[in-house]
């Protein structure tokens, strides 16, 4: 083939090759699958305490993401429907709990309160106290402020001292305060000294009418001194479980006499003394809404008191909104309930998510508080009749210390639902009681109980975004969910 020939052909052969690989190349594109469409993520973070106690608050590395509707059970939370404003999470510090913190090491317990008390990493925020003005049950032996000898009074309140406190409490509470110096804490007497009542004794017995100015003013002076001390109190119950005068120490106060007792004596002198700090009345159980509710109905009675505080070992938790909706400008807190030693992880768990970190808040409460802080092994100390069977958030012997069910019971919600967080609206699935909050930072906490035997896929729905999730059996969650 001469030179003149391959000229001409060469560019023809070129055009068809390079048609040929453009008609290829065209072919591959029109094939090519397009990228999948992936859901969108969602921030939201999940704790989790499983029945069997395998996970107890533990961090799930599992991711969310939004999904189009389905026929499984929706928790449809409305954030713009707001209710109480959240006080905080906690448990009563005893004297008992005190002291075995005191004995730790100082570099142990350091540590453990800030695991306690503060909310970043992996600590637990607890954010309110109770405490015993003068001794609880849970001391090694009762005392008040104000102890003479037979024979003697003090209304006055000259020899008023905090003294038996020094030793272990108030220390305690200054490291606490510490790390965290906005948690509130209440106060509540379970009984006079001695020479105030009409039998002379720790247990039982009526406060006399003729020292009702003198109770007053020794309400008055242990606020006052707890504030010299930097100790900062909230609020106090009149008189813990009036009801119950069986325990030791202790005092039987009916409901008329506690609205005598308020809108007599310690209202005015809280007054007069300019002493900001709420008066909370009851602080028993949930089985008598009628004993707060006719204090509030004496209209001179309630100008002084906060609220009613409320225990669970009697009653229905949804009783409490009885009291709410007959003064519905009253507070309600939650301020007791212990765990039987040994203790269930799961039973408990399942228990007091329904009723307290559920129910409570549900039924218009400010706050939880679990019941005692801390325990050693042989669940002491203890006054003579006093409860031997008390099982501690905490455990401790030394420097040793066990986590019990009421520490994760309390974690579930302090960790995340700060003071200032305020209860909003969401549905109750079956079995599937919850409980949401918004909280300062614009976060949405919501915390659910899976009551059923199996385990149970379902929705959470917040706006127009929804999203999935399961949990087992009896097993409790925390999910938080960043707007």
């Amino acid at each position: 083939m001469n030179q003149r020939i391959i000229r001409l052909i060469t560019p023809i052969l070129l055009i068809i090759v390079m048609g040929l690989m453009g008609a290829r190349c065209q072919k591959d594109e029109r094939i090519t699958p397009p990228p999948p469409v992936m859901p969108d993520a969602l921030d939201i973070s999940m704790r989790l305490s499983t029945y069997d106690g395998v996970s107890k608050f533990s961090q799930q590395d599992i991711k969310f993401y939004a999904i189009e509707p389905n026929n499984n059970p929706t928790i449809s939370i409305t954030a713009e429907s707001k209710y109480q404003q959240m006080d905080g999470f906690g448990y009563t510090l005893t004297g008992g709990s005190a002291m075995h913190l005191k004995n730790m090491s100082d570099s142990k317990r350091s540590q453990l309160l800030y695991e306690l008390f503060d909310s970043k990493d992996d600590n637990i925020g607890v954010s309110y106290l109770r405490i015993s003005i003068g001794a609880s049950d849970l001391d090694a032996a009762p005392f008040s402020y104000n102890d003479l000898p037979a024979g003697q009074t003090d209304e006055e309140m000259t020899q008023f001292s905090l003294a038996p406190d020094k030793q272990y409490l108030i220390p305690v509470l200054k490291e606490i305060l510490a790390i965290n110096p906005d948690i509130k804490i209440l106060g509540s007497p379970w009984s006079p000294p001695t020479w105030m009542k009409d039998n002379g004794a720790t247990k039982g017995g009526e406060l006399l009418k003729e020292y009702y100015q003198a109770y007053a003013k020794y309400f008055v002076k242990y606020v006052q001194e707890m504030q010299k001390e930097g100790i900062i109190i909230d609020a106090i119950t009149v008189q813990n479980e009036p009801l119950h005068p069986g325990n030791n120490p202790s005092l039987y106060m009916p409901a008329t006499a506690q609205a005598e007792f308020i809108k007599t004596a310690l209202g005015p002198a809280f007054e007069a003394a300019n002493i900001s700090t709420k008066i909370i009345i009851y602080d028993h159980n949930a089985d008598k809404p009628e004993y707060p509710i006719s204090i509030l109905n004496d209209v001179e009675a309630s100008q002084f008191i906060d609220g009613s505080a409320f225990h669970l070992y009697g009653g229905d938790i949804d009783n409490l909104s009885q009291v709410h909706n007959a003064h519905p400008d009253k507070n309600l807190y939650f301020t007791e309930q212990w765990i039987g030693a040994p203790g269930s992880f799961g039973d408990d768990m399942v228990w007091h998510t329904r009723n307290l970190i559920i129910g409570a808040p549900r039924n218009w409460c400010r706050n939880v508080l679990e019941w005692n802080l801390a325990a050693n092994s042989a669940l002491e100390p203890h006054t003579d009749g006093g409860c031997t069977k008390c099982l501690g958030a905490l455990t401790i012997d030394g420097d040793k210390v066990a986590r019990n069910p009421a520490y994760y019971i309390i974690a579930h919600a302090s960790k995340y639902v700060s003071p200032g967080s305020v209860r909003i609206e969401s549905n109750m699935p079956n079995n599937l009681p919850n409980v949401a909050f918004l909280t300062p930072d614009n976060k949405i906490v919501v915390i659910v109980l899976n009551e059923s035997d199996s385990e149970q896929q379902f929705n959470i729905e917040l706006g127009e975004q929804l999203t999935s999730t399961k949990l087992a059996a009896k097993a409790v969650a925390t999910y938080v969910w960043k707007q």
